[in-house]
């Protein structure tokens, strides 16, 4: 015979300031642990959207990054004319010769710089990255010192307005163009014609290439084909890939710290819950002696003060990941610790992160509630009404 539901619940309420300030407690940390988690996210979900499952990436064999890459033209050549390479309008190969250098800019409002990632594209460039949509202004014309801003740049950093002009590389850069890249990495990007701007920046090499697929079942052939070809040092991913790798550093960095935090908050709410719970068995002796007397056993009365410490977890996990909720509406920049620029991205909630927080906030509950039960499972039924 197990005590009714209800009994549970009304405790929790004859106790309501306590219950409050307790999952108050759980809830902060459920905020910090789900924050971390949507954090991370984010981070992932920017950079994988950046990239198009048909399209590859071409950098040079060791490098992480573009910035370390190097592909001669001779070399680029090569990969454009590869038979998997699909073709476009007028019988063109869709592919995108790129260079990629940093620059350093100032932030809107703020004093100090960041670096920011100049893109050099060809002129298939837009087709490759369809979710790369213009808002305002129009496309550079190759040849011309003309740029075109993603939607973070041109919200978070001077000068970046659609008709101002930028200089950097001894020249004078005109913004015609301001583009929405989806929320992916390309939002923190600039974009520019790749020849005059390795002309500008004395580069005689590409950083990367990116190729559209005919097959995108033939990515294996293309890989191994150019790994086989003695005129060609480079390495080859498909382009989510090569963006998802971009997180590594950061995503790890982010799980460190904010898991430390939460495990150091964590202890803290469960000490709180615990001693919530101690409070309760302390005040409640005679009850516990009635509920044995009229039968309920000792697993019974475990039960319910479990089922108390869980529904202080449930409460505290709800609040706590409805506070986080909101943070979706708030957008964070930093410097990617692979590539030394500013990316911007926002906090994602997903279900999963949803009821992993529920069953974080729920076992910490647990935890702190388990001790107290224990003890109250434990007592006599003579002790208990002789207390009273």
């Amino acid at each position: 015979m197990a005590i009714p539901f209800s009994y549970i619940l009304r405790n929790l309420w004859a106790r309501r300031l306590t219950t409050a300030l307790t999952a108050g407690g759980l809830a902060l940390v459920v905020f910090v642990f789900a924050t971390v988690l949507m954090l991370d996210a984010g981070l992932k979900q920017t950079l994988v959207t950046t990239g198009e499952y048909d399209n590859a990436v071409a950098i040079r064999k060791g490098s992480e990054t573009e910035i370390q890459s190097g592909i001669t033209r001779d070399q680029a050549a090569i990969i454009e004319t590869h038979p998997e390479v699909a073709l476009g309008p007028h019988a063109r190969r869709l592919a995108s010769k790129e260079t990629v250098v940093l620059i350093s800019l100032n932030k809107t409002g703020a004093s100090k710089l960041s670096n920011v990632v100049i893109r050099g594209i060809s002129t298939l460039g837009f087709e490759l990255r369809p979710q790369v949509k213009l808002v305002a202004g129009r496309k550079f014309i190759p040849g011309t010192a003309e740029i075109v801003v993603g939607a973070s740049i041109a919200k978070g950093f001077e000068g970046t307005r659609l008709g101002a002009s930028l200089r950097f590389a001894q020249r004078d850069w005109t913004v015609v163009g301001v583009f929405d890249a989806g929320g992916s990495g390309f939002d923190s990007e600039i974009w520019g014609d790749a020849d005059q701007l390795m002309q500008a920046f004395r580069r005689t090499n590409y950083s990367s290439m990116v190729v559209r697929l005919a097959d995108t079942q033939a990515f294996g052939r293309f890989r191994a084909d150019l790994d086989a070809d003695p005129r060609l040092t480079v390495e080859v991913k498909r382009e989510q890939v090569f963006y998802s790798d971009q997180s590594r550093a950061l995503s790890t960095f982010i799980n460190v710290l904010g898991l430390t935090l939460t495990a150091i908050f964590s202890i803290g709410a469960m000490i709180g819950a615990m001693i919530t719970m101690y409070a309760s068995v302390s005040s409640r002796v005679a009850e516990i002696g009635t509920l044995r007397a009229l039968g309920f056993r000792r697993r019974n009365v475990l039960a319910a003060f479990l089922a108390e410490s869980l529904l202080l977890g449930l409460a505290g996990g709800v609040a706590g990941l409805a506070f986080a909720s909101l943070m979706q509406f708030a957008s964070f920049s930093t410097t990617n610790f692979q590539t030394f620029a500013e990316l911007a991205f926002r906090f994602t909630l997903t279900p999963a992160i949803a009821a992993e927080t529920l069953a974080f906030s729920m076992a910490m509950g647990l935890a702190g509630g388990f001790l107290p039960a224990a003890r109250a499972a434990r007592m006599k039924i003579v002790d208990s009404l002789r207390a009273a």
